[in-house]
């Protein structure tokens, strides 16, 4: 857990270095060359930077133990900033690109300078690719701890800090190419309008990654049920047991990054059955510490029927 921990940490410090630096050069090509699509990109950039803000106090917040009144801890509170951070991205990197786009339709401008806009973009490019990078690097190591596919990974993850990051790269960079789209055919046909185009176009990417990443925090933070391949590890875990006879229900929620509340109701055989008492209470307690310590498990109530 510390491990995923260090490296969520890091990939959120690296996305926040890199957006905030693009930020700045974007802003300052949409001033000199008036494009809507570089003015919708440097609000993307600085949505996305808020965003890792929102993401790191969400890791710094969710390190604290359990106290008497969140008794399985504060792993929880990952999920909520990253709800946050989904808001951000679809009211400021949204609807405010979008909102430039339409302006810019309604008023075209010429644009001046467009090669500094293509100069700008390239190199943010880069770093959008370094943050990129950093996030897919976590992804598919996560991935490969659980033994899925990263695309499985994205959808089943219980931290949302590198999926979050991944997506919002992933969208940048599709929006640094519409950009740049936009500024090489407008110098080369003249038509004005590809630029707030591509500012709308920009505008409702982010509004679907938004959508996506919100879906996953709502999911997370109402309690999600563990995913097939983490209750078959539990189920493995649990089965061979030679004092269980059957295993009569197992649930298991998330309330934390890789933070499982278990429950469950077992049959005990019939011999165990036959001398109930203290070696039943002695095989219950080492089945709970058992998944405390192997399974990623915060806290098993475990029912004997």
């Amino acid at each position: 857990m510390a491990d995923s921990d260090e490296s969520s940490t890091k990939t959120v410090v690296v996305a926040a270095g890199a957006n905030l630096a693009i930020a700045v050069a974007k802003a300052v090509a949409a001033l000199v060359t008036g494009s809507a699509a570089l003015w919708a990109e440097t609000l993307h950039s600085l949505a996305d930077t808020g965003n890792e803000i929102l993401l790191w106090l969400g890791l710094r917040r969710s390190k604290r133990g359990p106290d008497r009144r969140h008794p399985f801890g504060y792993g929880q509170e990952r999920f909520f900033w990253a709800f946050l951070a989904a808001l951000g991205i679809f009211l400021v990197g949204g609807l405010l690109s979008a909102a430039e786009g339409v302006r810019s339709l309604l008023l075209p401008e010429p644009l001046e300078s467009p090669w500094v806009g293509v100069a700008v973009l390239v190199v943010s490019a880069g770093f959008e690719t370094w943050s990129w990078l950093t996030a897919r690097r976590q992804l598919r190591e996560d991935a490969k701890r659980r033994r899925r596919t990263v695309r499985e990974h994205l959808t089943m993850a219980s931290d949302p800090s590198a999926t979050t990051v991944f997506l919002e790269d992933s969208a940048a960079l599709i929006g640094i190419a519409l950009a740049l789209l936009a500024l090489v055919l407008h110098m080369l046909t003249g038509w004005a309008w590809w630029d707030p185009a591509a500012s709308i176009a920009i505008g409702v990417l982010l509004a679907v990654v938004a959508w996506l990443l919100a879906r996953r925090s709502k999911a997370l933070l109402i309690d999600a049920a563990a995913p097939d391949d983490v209750m078959e590890s539990l189920h493995a875990a649990v089965g061979p047991q030679p004092w269980i006879e059957r295993i009569h229900d197992m649930r298991a929620v998330y309330v934390g990054p890789s933070q499982l509340l278990v429950t469950m109701e077992v049959e005990p055989t019939a011999t165990v059955r036959e001398r109930p008492g203290t070696d039943l209470v002695a095989h219950v307690t080492a089945l709970r510490g058992r998944l405390l310590d192997e399974a990623g498990v915060a806290d098993a109530v475990i029912t004997v029927v």
